[in-house]
């Protein structure tokens, strides 16, 4: 499975499989979870085995089951929700392409500290669910290219395809309010009020990136 197979296909799941990860898709989220920390200047952990953090009241309403596994989101307290979600994703897409199914989760967990490690000055700033899937999830509504950007008949198929893409991304309670506005080759991405607006725009602006091609265009 390439990238954009990955972006297609991928839909949260919240119920998996009483099964542990295979060692070998281990081994490379550990080894992709140390490139986004080193390149991102983030702290993120693979927790293994861990029932804690989804056995409580608010993930049960949610509808998980076996949500063992989780990529605690450690990172800075301040400055840092864009990088959270652009880096985080690219971790559920390599996850996806491992065979697993994966379920960002901002709220509805409880915080177990001997799980993982918060050096001073960083937080949780939430998790990622990570397990074969019972099922593949469900894909989503989605607003129109021209909803979120200003892309017209006169754009270039590269910006198109872009949003296009980003349109694919995962956002809080599915809200999508973020917006890609071209000019010449530089993209402005920006994003609305609500919850976890800037998180969801680090994930889009990954999506974009990816569906454009990095060599097109300029984030300003």
């Amino acid at each position: 499975m390439d990238i954009f197979e990955a972006m297609r296909t991928r839909h949260s799941v919240r119920q998996y499989k009483a099964v542990p990860i295979e060692q070998a898709a281990v081994d490379r989220l550990q080894e992709e979870i140390s490139k986004c920390n080193e390149e991102g200047g983030l702290h993120l952990q693979l927790v293994l085995d861990e029932p804690k953090a989804m056995n409580c009241m608010l993930a049960r309403y949610g509808s998980f089951k076996n949500a063992v596994n989780y990529i605690a989101m450690v990172a800075p307290k301040d400055g840092c929700e864009e990088k959270v979600g652009y880096y985080g994703e690219k971790l559920v897409l390599l996850a996806k392409q491992l065979g697993l199914g994966t379920c960002w989760v901002a709220g509805t967990y409880k915080k177990i500290p001997s799980a993982f490690n918060i050096a001073k000055g960083e937080k949780l700033h939430m998790i990622i669910t990570v397990g074969y899937g019972e099922t593949e999830g469900k894909a989503r509504r989605s607003k129109s290219v021209q909803d979120v950007s200003n892309a017209d008949e006169n754009s270039p198929e590269w910006f198109k395809r872009g949003v296009e893409f980003a349109l694919l991304a995962p956002t809080a309670i599915n809200q999508q309010k973020f917006r890609f506005e071209l000019d010449g080759n530089k993209v402005k991405a920006s994003h609305g009020a609500g919850p976890y607006v800037e998180t969801d725009l680090g994930i889009a602006k990954l999506h974009f990136e990816l569906g454009a091609g990095k060599e097109n265009f300029e984030f300003v």
